[in-house]
């Protein structure tokens, strides 16, 4: 049995010192793993990251590793005046990987891709099989991964140059994902290799330097290993030239790495829900505030932690403030996945409303040149409390990104307040909580900075309409047409918490190829080819086996 997160002075195994905060952070209960890094920094929103990817990978000597949910071969990673930095070369995404493997002989590269739904066909570049491997140096291996479970998908976002550089968090490295931090309404630079231009679009993304790395690199030799791709051994470079600009700094001193892993019969793997029991421990540390950017809101163990939370007799009164789309993007996940966060949200200001708690949600909009709204896509999965514990990640705060999908969330946590790292963590949440309000200037994120009484702060710049912060209509597609109204359903199967492995079920939505017997035989043929795999070194990333961990016995 994994220990209870703890509450009041616990000392840290990495530092030695007595915390003056609730110790959140437990390897094997919430986190897998706790380690140093050189260094680390956010990168806020993707013309950041993409320029500093391009950077990484044309410095890249042996090895460079990619796994996402989702990529294109075509995407531009410098734009506008960044673009001056590549004095007329290569700034796409494949073409450049297949130039530095022809121009480095000793240069591999390998990039895994979720073997996704056929519900998403349309939204995705077809052919990759070979574009990226039949069009390229044959030191450029692309694989599709089809490991996961049942309905789940590979939601992890992960790059590693040469085993001493990452970079993870929300963003993958595709069309429609760039901009910068200002959002205009309006952007050519948001135009993708002739396509139209898409509109503003938010995200966070951490990188790292350090030993933090280590097990970084081993998670992806797993999943390509799993992934039928065979054994993969990333020998880290010995380098000192490795130097990134970051957006702004992370916070200094050890990094926590948490994982979702959903269950798989054949090849076997147990569940990991690190990021749940994360999640759902910080929300019962809070003393102040929780700040979330995410995607989505769906998750019924949030729900249900923030209840819990707020419900608690003697606890301090709580500010939650959540920043979210205006709606999902797609029509079937305004459908799904909009009614159930609707609810939720709805609730939680009923029961804050009782409790007396401060509660928001907003939204981000820029002003177009007819007025009207146009509203910041929020694509980042964010989590702050109380200036002391943060986590960025992939992980969406849905019950698949806690129980079903593979996920991978990074976390920093202050021994006390004021210190180091809870002014790092204060500086990020600013800068954030200022680019969702369109603020500027040290007068008016005085009150961001004090941290009290900011949802009446944010409400107020949210309804002067003088700003970028919009209320959340929480509002459903449904809503916005009462003709539809009698026609909002009241359960789905798009956000389940655990793969769904009834027979009769499994066959209704899946007919021929896709039925059990066939699915049997792929995930037998793939079991096959894993157990060629060395099981030992693999059961430490992989969630196949349990293995004693500093803090409790974690589920690997």
């Amino acid at each position: 049995m994994l220990p209870p997160a703890g509450r009041g002075h616990i000392r840290d195994p990495l530092q030695g010192q007595v915390n003056d905060v609730k110790s959140i952070l437990i390897p094997g209960r919430n986190c897998w793993t706790r380690t140093e890094t050189h260094d680390a920094g956010v990168l806020v929103d993707a013309r950041d990251y993409y320029r500093e990817l391009y950077r990484a990978i044309r410095k890249a000597r042996r090895s460079i590793v990619i796994t996402g949910w989702q990529f294109d071969s075509d995407v531009t990673l410098l734009r506008g005046e960044d673009l001056e930095e590549a004095n007329g070369g290569e700034v796409r995404l494949l073409p450049l990987l297949d130039q530095m493997c022809r121009e480095n002989p000793e240069l591999h590269v390998y990039i895994l891709a979720w073997d996704f739904s056929m519900l998403l066909a349309m939204e995705r570049e077809w052919m990759q099989n070979v574009l990226f491997n039949w069009t390229t140096n044959e030191r450029l291996r692309f694989r599709f991964d089809s490991s996961s479970p049942l309905y789940g998908a590979h939601h992890q976002k992960l790059v590693v140059v040469d085993g001493v550089m990452a970079f993870t968090g929300g963003m993958d490295v595709c069309d429609c994902r760039w901009d910068d931090r200002d959002h205009p309404a309006r952007s050519t630079l948001r135009c993708d290799s002739g396509r139209d231009p898409h509109g503003p679009y938010h995200d966070v993304q951490t990188v790292l330097t350090g030993p933090a790395v280590k097990p970084l690199a081993e998670l992806f030799e797993a999943r390509w290993a799993h992934s039928g791709g065979g054994e993969l051994h990333l020998e880290p470079v010995n380098r000192d030239d490795l130097t990134f600009e970051a957006t702004m700094p992370a916070p200094p001193g050890p990094v926590a790495i948490s994982r979702t892993f959903g269950k798989t019969i054949l090849p076997p793997q147990a569940e990991v829900q690190e990021i749940r029991a994360l999640y759902v421990d910080a929300i019962d540390a809070a003393e102040r505030f929780i700040y979330i950017e995410n995607q989505y809101f769906s998750s019924r163990a949030i729900y249900d932690a923030l209840v819990k939370r707020m419900r608690a007799a003697g606890r301090p009164r709580l500010q939650v403030m959540l920043v979210l789309p205006r709606q999902p993007e797609a029509l079937r996940e305004q459908i799904a996945m909009g009614v159930a966060q609707v609810r939720l949200l709805r609730a939680l200001r009923e029961v804050a409303s009782e409790t007396g708690h401060g509660f928001a949600v907003y939204g981000s909009a820029a002003k177009d040149e007819d007025g009207s709204d146009v509203f910041t896509y929020i694509h980042s999965k964010v989590l702050i409390v109380d200036d002391t514990f943060m986590t960025i990640g992939s992980a969406n705060t849905t019950n698949r990104s806690l129980g079903l999908d593979s996920e991978l969330n990074l976390s920093w946590e202050a021994q006390a307040p004021g210190d180091a790292v809870s002014r790092a963590i204060r500086r990020v949440r600013v800068s954030l909580m200022a680019e969702q309000a369109g603020l500027a200037g040290v007068a008016a994120l005085r009150p961001l900075v004090a941290a009290t009484h900011m949802v009446e702060t944010l409400d107020r710049l949210a309804h002067d309409g003088q700003h970028r912060l919009r209320p959340h209509p929480l509002e459903t597609v449904f809503d916005q047409n009462p003709l539809f109204k009698p026609l909002e359903p009241e359960e789905f199967l798009i956000d389940p918490e655990e793969s769904v492995l009834d027979e009769s079920l499994f066959e209704a939505l899946h007919k021929g190829d896709d039925g059990l017997f066939a699915s049997g035989v792929r995930l037998l043929s793939r079991w096959l080819v894993g157990k060629s795999c060395d099981t030992a070194r693999h059961s430490a990333i992989l969630p196949c086996a349990s293995v004693q961990e500093e803090g409790g016995t974690a589920e690997s």
